[in-house]
């Protein structure tokens, strides 16, 4: 079955995630599957020969739901935006070209194939697999060649539930806009529809639903409500509020307040969640200096574009605000390209192709960047404390000896230290409990917040899995799941009418 959405973060991800984990419980064999997802958000997924590849997170986190380890195939294509004109191509987990507005047209049978064959695997081995399109299905302009919607659910003859979100308003135009814009052929494949994000009375809400039934022939198979805990593992940063995640109080006397900045090409923001999940700790992305100023701990996340995202900071007050919160002691992170940022040069002839570039100087290293991605799992240890991530980097410390903040579990060291300013190559590493509680404990106390307390009992694991629950019981619960079942052991059913104009 295919998930689809009248929108972009209308709630395709977290449905599909939710019906996985439903089916899940119930004793299927379930997979996801996201053809080309569009994202730098991504994690690394060992295929079956040990090479490591890049999947989105998102995908990661739907197979979580289903109980399986990711695999590559669960997101064959990925495009990571470096620029708004160009994104790498990922294929089957490994960087292969860069896609522009003008040659991507000649990838796409390329991708379109491979996509197709990864589906069919999964096919043969899970009795369901449950696909989440991207998008919208009625971006017209982009229908020709189409392998990640409409495309997709009509080469393999998959039904399609089509996802809105209410919150945003006008979800019943919505869809009656993607249905009537689709052509009969893509129309005679879309099944349904699913109201997510409902705030009220849904009594008040049932004179729509019956008349968007009406008017296109089709069901509403469920309403599903607002959930504040569900947040996790989001496949774009800008699906995030200001404030990350719903904060519990602190064990203490004290809050401890984290400003992540909210990089223009951010990649793996989701390292922050990690820190967001702590009782007592505020994680607010943000883009103002005041804001810098007023938090105790400043994040730099990733990036896909670091020597770009660097300049921006300089043009944006942020690098200088960066700097003087570095300048009272209070502690400063850096997660991969934001770690680069921190350095004293970056040389980078394969990402920018700037050459040299002055970095923050806020650590004591160089950062040059090698044609080869660096991708791998680590795990090693840090603050005394064991700790695991991974790793997508083209750029490496190629001079500098400072305090390294990790170790491999070889001995070798990584990142670096410099009294309160810290930096770390490694996504993911504050999933690791015992680490997060040192690191966190160590922040406080840099910034003065002694009534701070760091939970004893956070287990970052178990809040993801709780999370996955939620999706299960919301989409046991709200949506008609007798009808999700016939779906998708018999698709679509015949009839369906159309609802015109239709595209050509």
């Amino acid at each position: 079955m295919l998930i689809a959405g009248t929108t972009s973060d209308a709630g395709k991800t977290v449905v599909t995630a939710g019906i996985c984990r439903w089916l899940h419980r119930s004793g299927v064999r379930v997979a996801p599957f996201k053809a080309q997802n569009m994202s730098n958000n991504s994690v690394v997924v060992l295929g079956p020969d040990g090479r490591a590849g890049e999947i989105g997170r998102a995908q990661a986190m739907q197979a979580a739901a289903c109980g399986v380890e990711p695999d590559l195939r669960f997101n064959p294509v990925l495009l990571k935006p470096g620029s708004d004109r160009s994104s790498q191509v990922i294929l089957m987990g490994e960087a292969v070209d860069t896609a522009t507005a003008r040659n991507y047209r000649s990838m796409k049978p390329r991708l379109a194939e491979t996509a197709y064959a990864a589906l069919a695997e999964l096919r043969n081995e899970y009795d369901a697999v449950i696909c989440e399109g991207a998008g919208s299905p009625a971006e017209i302009n982009l229908r020709d060649g189409d392998f990640v919607n409409m495309g997709l659910a009509r080469h393999f003859g998959m039904p399609a539930l089509v996802v809105g979100d209410i919150d945003r308003g006008g979800v019943f135009a919505a869809f009656f806009g993607t249905l009537a814009l689709l052509s009969r052929e893509d129309q005679e494949l879309v099944a349904g529809f699913v109201v997510n994000k409902f705030r009220g009375d849904l009594g008040l809400l049932q004179p729509g639903l019956d008349m968007i039934t009406e008017v296109t022939g089709r069901p509403v198979h469920g309403v599903l409500p607002f959930h504040s805990d569900v947040w996790l593992d989001a496949e774009d940063s800008l699906a995030y509020g200001r404030i990350l995640g719903r904060p519990g109080p602190p064990r203490g006397a004290e809050w401890l307040r984290v400003a992540v900045i909210r990089l223009p090409r951010v990649s793996n923001a989701t390292d922050a969640e990690a820190l967001a999940a702590e009782p007592g700790v505020q994680v607010r992305l943000t883009t103002e200096p005041a804001e810098i100023a007023d938090a105790d701990l400043v994040v730099l996340p990733g990036s896909k574009a670091t020597v770009s995202d660097l300049a921006w900071l300089r043009e944006t007050g942020l690098a200088d605000a960066v700097r003087a919160h570095a300048a009272t002691g209070k502690p400063l992170l850096g997660i991969c390209g934001g770690f680069q940022m921190l350095g004293e040069r970056i040389h980078d002839e394969v990402e920018s192709r700037r050459g040299s570039v002055s970095g923050l100087g806020l650590l004591p290293v160089e950062v040059t960047f090698a044609a080869r991605k660096t991708l791998g799992r680590s795990s090693g240890a840090g603050l005394g404390a064991p700790a695991r991530g991974y790793e997508i980097h083209h750029g490496y410390v190629s001079s500098g000896g400072p305090e390294p903040f990790l170790h491999y579990d070889d001995g070798r060291p990584e990142g670096a230290v410099s009294g309160n300013v810290h930096g770390t190559h490694w996504h993911g590493a504050f999933e690791s409990d015992e680490f997060r509680r040192r690191f966190l404990t160590r922040a406080a106390a840099q910034a003065g917040r002694h009534g701070f307390t760091v939970a004893p009992d956070t287990r970052y694991a178990a809040i993801r899995e709780r999370a996955l629950d939620v999706l299960g019981d919301l989409v046991e619960e709200h949506l008609d799941t007798g009808a999700l079942l016939r779906l998708i052991e018999k698709g679509a059913p015949p009839g369906l009418p159309f609802v015109p104009p239709g595209s050509p």
